[in-house]
């Protein structure tokens, strides 16, 4: 980077660690990452002192219902906390929404987002309702934060691709209209043959559309909904390789382990990529057990393990299904890495790159990443390394979005009055 030192640069983050555990200055032009060195000699319109934080790509959720969010409490509240009442609650509440409500809620999330350091979403779309409200509202909101959100949408067919009357047609018309993704949610059809038939059909879609795939698949606690199984088939025969993701697999976690072994091997082959929502999974599944309860996520060791590219999403925000959440994927990887036994510090690291870099990778955004000549979207984080910032949840000190500062809070301490001991206190920990 010996060029660099000679460059001026508009943005320069001084004395970060990476999480490769190196100590770095990044300098930012326009928005690209310019330079990446020990020690940047230049002068630049901005510096951001990182000294002794972590700096990391953003954060990146794959796995989202942007057309929800915050609709918590209306027109009730999920009183059994089940899939299916949430589905029926999003069936009484899709006749209420306005264009606006859905527009003003779903910025007001990315607001939550950006604050967060949540710089990439893919959210599902619901396609069932003939007015296509949602999805002309949020392609609205996908071209209003893209100066700063990479949003993604996927064209969802809710209550059934073959089970609502007029669902196919309008999954097309929504890919007509710019949604970039074909979703599908094959648990939820009639018959386990219509759930297969809606993977073939759709996969059929995106390929002669030449789109991406992002199915619901087999969202549920039955051992016997495989439908994964039909989607690595069709990711295979339709060439469609490294385009697809699978998302909950939660029947996984109840399968048979014969049945399991010959399935991961399938997945891994055809190159389908997996998205469990550990805050979601473990809530909604296993409603119907008393005890022993099931935990409901899929096998995430077992799937990295086989070489499967996993992801952790958020799903949902204060909305039928969830009366939780903030935009913190710290939270999403905290929980995941306790419900997966993920406890070794490789394997906490891996948690860490599951919300960011491989997040990155599931939705294709290849211009993420603290490279130079990749987008300067970024984050400074109150944390010394990642398992740090998981542990911790840490602050997002400063957010930088397309070579732009979006957001920063300043580093909190808490003030102490006990005799003897230090005058304040932060949670940090620095080991010998």
């Amino acid at each position: 980077m010996g060029e660099g030192d000679e460059m001026a640069f508009d943005l320069i983050v001084r004395g970060g660690h990476l999480p490769d555990g190196n100590a770095a200055d990044i300098g930012i032009s326009g928005d690209r990452i310019a330079a990446i060195a020990p020690k940047l000699e230049a002068e630049a319109g901005r510096v951001i002192d990182a000294t002794g934080n972590l700096v990391s790509q953003p954060f990146v959720d794959p796995h989202f219902h942007m057309d929800a969010t915050l609709s918590y409490g209306i027109p009730r509240i999920n009183a059994s906390g089940t899939l299916l009442e949430g589905i029926a609650l999003w069936g009484e509440l899709k006749p209420l929404l306005t264009h606006e409500a859905v527009k003003e809620r779903a910025l007001a999330y990315c607001d939550w987002a950006v604050s967060m350091g949540l710089l990439a979403i893919r959210s599902h779309v619901d396609t069932c309702d003939d007015r296509l409200l949602a999805v002309e509202a949020l392609l609205e909101v996908k071209k209003e934060v893209a100066p700063y959100i990479d949003l993604q949408l996927v064209a969802f067919p809710q209550d059934g691709f073959y089970r609502s009357p007029t669902a196919r047609e309008n999954t097309i018309r929504a890919l007509d209209m710019g949604v970039e993704i074909v979703g599908g949610i094959p648990h939820f059809e009639r018959t386990m043959a219509d759930g297969t038939r809606s993977v073939t059909e759709l996969c059929e879609i995106a390929a002669a559309r030449g789109l991406m795939v992002d199915m619901h698949c087999d969202e549920t606690d039955d051992p016997n909904s495989r439908h994964i199984e039909q989607l690595a088939y069709e990711t295979q025969r339709l060439g469609l390789r490294g385009r697809v993701n699978g998302s909950h697999l939660t029947s996984m976690h109840s399968m048979d382990n014969y049945y399991v072994s010959k399935l991961l091997p399938l997945i891994a082959e055809a190159g389908v990529s997996a998205c469990p929502n550990p805050l979601i999974n473990i809530v909604i599944q296993g409603r119907h057990d008393t005890y022993p309860r099931r935990r409901g996520m899929t096998r995430v060791p077992e799937m990295l393990k086989a070489g499967i590219r996993v992801g952790f999403g958020q799903d949902c925000v204060l909305d039928p299904w969830y009366p939780l959440g903030t935009a913190d994927m710290l939270d999403v990887a905290f929980m995941g890495l306790h419900v997966a036994q993920m406890t070794s510090p490789v394997d906490m690291r891996q948690c860490f790159d599951m919300v960011t870099r491989t997040n990155a990778e599931i939705m294709g955004l290849n211009d993420y990443g603290l490279e130079v000549g990749k987008i300067a979207s970024l984050v400074v984080l109150d944390a010394g390394n990642p398992v740090e910032a998981l542990r911790l949840r840490a602050e997002r000190l400063c957010v930088i979005a397309k070579g732009k500062v979006v957001a920063t809070r300043r580093k909190q301490e808490t003030q102490l009055a006990l005799a003897g001991r230090p005058a304040s206190v932060n949670r940090r920990h620095r080991t010998a």
